[in-house]
């Protein structure tokens, strides 16, 4: 269980659900009545929408801004613990963590280009990789996001990843004539990179058989670093990561 323990921030006000700021606080509030481990209860907000959840009565109990804007917005009002920005061109990761001087407890989560991993990350910073997206070109190649893993894994930088990841395992999808990456596979993927093994073709399989067993037979310490690594996801769904973890046999029915 420690494998998909908080692993899902709720990403509902993103493409594709893009849910309503009320619908999304409403699901977020049922949620957290509900519990479920698999769920951060961290909900991500834009933050060009931020005046709007400051404007709503019922308050999330976590926020994960992601930055939209120019300027990052004023949040103290906020329960904000991490920030997520793209990386602007020809800035250091370094420089951009300093310039923005955030609060004691609030983790900076910087969106790079996975095939390009020539980067010094400072401590206290982690990387955000995007897995996917709403065209057939955001989705990166195998090798790319192993790339990706396997610089994290070595340096000891966590990560947290975005979009496309809407099922445990890796299928295609004929809309986009894509093939999806599965979440499932990428937590694998950083245990095997954890363990000293090529993060790929754990990625590449469709093999649900394999995945899962796997999953189970991966050693307590290594689910333990692994997910100190992979911080969380993004998911629009709050429902079908849980339901697939359910119906491989992965978590038990009442999780």
């Amino acid at each position: 269980m420690i494998l998909y323990t908080a692993l899902v921030d709720d990403a509902g006000l993103f493409p594709p659900t893009s849910l309503h700021m009320d619908e999304a606080l409403a699901r977020y509030r049922r949620n957290v009545e509900l519990g479920n481990p698999v769920l951060t209860h961290r909900f991500l907000c834009p933050a060009s929408r931020l005046d709007r959840l400051r404007g709503k009565e019922y308050r999330p109990r976590r926020v994960g801004l992601i930055v939209d804007t120019p300027e990052l917005p004023a949040f103290d009002d906020l329960p904000v613990d991490t920030v997520e920005m793209p990386l602007p061109e020809d800035k250091p990761v370094a420089t951009l963590a300093d310039q923005l001087g955030l609060p004691e407890g609030v983790r900076l989560f910087v969106e790079v280009v996975p095939r390009r991993m020539a980067i010094d990350v400072p401590d206290g910073v982690g990387l955000k990789v995007r897995c996917g997206g709403l065209v057939a070109d955001a989705f990166p190649p195998v090798e790319h996001l192993a790339l990706f893993i396997k610089f994290c894994v070595d340096k000891d930088v966590p990560f947290k990843a975005t979009a496309g990841l809407h099922h445990a395992v890796r299928h295609f999808d004929p809309s986009l004539g894509v093939d999806r990456h599965g979440f499932l596979n990428l937590a694998l993927a950083v245990c095997e990179a954890v363990e000293g093994r090529d993060p790929a073709p754990v990625l590449r399989t469709t093999d649900v058989g394999q995945l899962v067993r796997m999953a189970q037979a991966v050693p307590e310490e290594t689910a333990k670093r692994a997910r100190k690594l992979l911080v969380s996801y993004g998911s629009c769904s709050t429902s079908a990561p849980v339901e697939d973890l359910r119906a491989l046999g992965l978590i038990e029915e009442d999780s």
